[in-house]
């Protein structure tokens, strides 16, 4: 439940002004990102804060400098209660099991954390060993993401992976032992990939019958390797294919895909999650549904980015991003490189950009909850979406359409205003 706070007043769309801002009747549920920047190998198509350990990482320095920034940002958020924490990278399970308790326990002492809260943790099947994933889950891990990618070994050379497909098939086997809930991240659109092959990929991951699938189109991300040099595609025609084919065949195993990239076992019997935007029986992931309802988050760790919500307005903050300075950073107190308040012009825009990746959309109250400001502020924009077959919605809920879903991007422009600074 959210902190109740006041006052209760709410900005309207003919009040608003270049001094305007938002305001809260309850504050947003509040989050937390831990990064981890190493990986033991940086993939060419990676554009994340990550960097290779060619040396053994700073584990105990790092930690440290984790400590201090979270002590740093505290008096931001006093007294409100996280709900879920993510440790993502980076590859987080390069770093001991010992590092990863003494950050969650450093957490506890100085946040609320809900007893429920999801904990997860993003892992890489080259760095799996089966003493560490049960340690992980000792420290109160519940939650572990596996990026698998593709079970072929000759997709996970050209995606320049640290693992073949025997040990993809291994880690999903040790982590089963130790944790419920887990995701498999798979890729589609590969070098050399065809439907077939990217149906099979699938295929052997409901095999594990896992919680929770995760399905990217592979993108050329600019300040990539393969952005330089851009490996053979397979072309529109035939990702559209595999796309289609994953979500038929998803569907069909009782996975409800909720999200552009996100597939959730549908019925499984989790604790009920305390947001009434999550299904009591789904393995929806709470933490990334915080960020796609426009809620808070700490951001902790090498270039992490954060977002918090106070009574009168909205900031955004990064970190510093390279390991090394970061640490010296958050040493001497100053571990925030970026923070910038959210005009109220970009409001709408950002919140859109999250809750509209939501296939079922959203409620519409959701706006002036999460966004500060009455939904008449964007009106003019959901008219014009509608106008174009973007959106359904009634006096109840905002969704995409199936026009909206394939061209989200069109739609989203129709929310960024001249002004807005995102």
């Amino acid at each position: 439940m959210s902190e109740e706070i006041s006052p209760p007043a709410v900005i309207s769309a003919s009040r608003l002004t270049p001094d305007a801002s938002p305001r809260f009747r309850a504050l947003p549920p509040l989050s937390l990102y831990i990064h981890i920047p190493w990986c033991a190998r940086k993939c060419p198509y990676c554009d994340f804060n990550s960097h290779e350990a060619r040396a053994p990482v700073p584990e105990e320095r790092y930690v440290a400098a984790l400590v201090a920034d979270l002590e740093q940002v505290l008096p931001r958020v006093w007294g409100r209660r996280v709900s879920s924490v993510f440790f993502g990278g980076g590859t987080p399970s390069l770093f001991s099991a010992r590092a990863i308790e003494a950050i969650l326990d450093a957490a506890r002492a100085r946040l609320p954390l809900a007893p429920d809260a999801e904990i997860t943790l993003e892992a890489n099947p080259g760095t799996v060993e089966a003493g560490k994933f049960r340690a992980f889950a000792a420290a109160g891990v519940s939650r572990l993401s596996l990026g698998i990618q593709s079970f072929d070994p000759r997709h996970l050379k050209a995606l320049g992976r640290i693992h073949d497909d025997n040990e993809a098939r291994r880690a999903i086997e040790i982590a089963r032992r130790d944790f419920d809930n887990i995701n498999l991240d798979l890729m589609y659109g590969l070098p050399g990939q065809d439907v077939e092959e990217a149906l099979a990929d699938v295929e052997m991951a409901l095999s594990y019958a896992p919680r929770h699938l995760s399905c990217y189109h592979l993108t050329l991300e600019p300040n990539t390797y393969f952005h330089r040099y851009p490996p053979a595609l397979p072309d529109d025609d035939a990702t559209a294919a595999m796309q289609e084919g994953m979500e038929a065949r998803l569907a069909a195993a009782g996975y409800e895909h909720y999200e552009t990239s996100a597939f959730a076992k549908f019925g499984e019997p989790l604790i009920p999650h305390p947001s009434s935007l999550i299904p009591a029986r789904s393995a929806r992931c709470a933490h990334n549904m915080n960020y796609w309802t426009f809620g808070d988050y700490l951001g902790i760790g090498a270039g992490a980015h954060g977002k918090i919500s106070f009574p009168d307005r909205i900031t955004r903050e990064m970190r510093v991003k390279h390991p090394e300075r970061y640490m010296e950073a958050a040493e001497r107190g100053a571990a925030v490189q970026e923070e910038h308040e959210v005009g109220v012009d970009a409001v709408g825009f950002e919140f859109m950009m999250n809750a509209l990746r939501l296939n079922g959309g959203f409620p519409a109250s959701l706006f002036e909850e999460r966004a500060g400001l009455q939904l008449v502020a964007v009106v003019r924009e959901l008219d014009e979406a509608e106008r174009r077959g973007l959106i359904a919605r009634d006096h109840a809920r905002i969704s995409p359409s199936p026009l909206g879903r394939r061209f989200l991007n069109d739609l989203l422009q129709l929310f960024l205003r001249e002004k807005a600074a995102v």
